[in-house]
């Protein structure tokens, strides 16, 4: 179980550093109570997981009929257990071992079905962001960000010019493991309106969150 545990760790670094926001377990128990407290976009499964199996893991997700997709990985690369896992309600099925690039375009588009659809391209006041490429212009110029600052314009534009929470921030740009009480949203949307320049464009709404309206 340690490799499977040291696989689990290197896909979430990953996809930390595409930008998303992940949470690890290692068993069935586990992944079925941060289900119950957290709302994901997707589900990366193991369907061998150690006390509860994923095939478990996967019904139960099914069953609350929620908006979660759920991506299985498996060993089994054989026809009936790709149609079996299916079956069961994955929304995709990839196979071990996998190339983490198709891993990460796999995640990228069950996101998309998990969220109202968005274009390829996010534009507002003058910002487009290309979530695939990872750019960012601001009236045709290249702005450079970090990953988290990109993370948190995206969840910005997404929201069409409504306001997004600091709670809303902290889940989807960094993960359930952060501090509540932080600064750091503050501190990543100050620096973000730095690097985009004037006229500003990220609005604070007191007491609710923020905006690009």
């Amino acid at each position: 179980m340690e490799d499977e545990e040291l696989l689990a760790d290197a896909i979430a670094e990953g996809l930390r550093r595409e930008t998303l926001a992940v949470d690890v377990v290692y068993d069935g128990d586990a992944a079925l109570e941060r289900l119950g407290v957290n709302d994901y976009d997707v589900l990366v499964l193991d369907r061998d997981l150690p006390l509860v199996h994923g095939d478990e893991v996967c019904r139960a997700v099914v069953a609350a009929g929620g908006e979660t997709r759920v991506l299985m990985l498996t060993a089994a690369a054989d026809v009936p257990d790709r149609v079996a896992g299916l079956a069961l309600g994955a929304d995709d099925y990839l196979v071990k071992p996998f190339a983490f690039v198709e891993l990460v375009a796999r995640v990228r588009a069950l996101g998309r079905r998990a969220r109202p659809a968005a274009p390829p391209k996010l534009e507002r006041a003058g910002i487009a962001l290309d979530p695939g490429r990872r750019e960012v212009f601001r009236d045709g110029q290249f702005v450079a960000l970090s990953r988290k600052e990109f993370a948190v314009l995206e969840e910005l534009l997404r929201a069409g010019g409504a306001v997004v929470s600091t709670e809303q921030l902290l889940e989807r740009a960094w993960d359930e493991n952060i501090d509540p009480f932080t600064n750091v949203v503050r501190v990543t949307v100050m620096t973000l309106r730095r690097k985009l320049g004037s006229p500003q464009v990220v609005e604070t709404v007191p007491g609710v969150g923020y905006q690009i309206p």
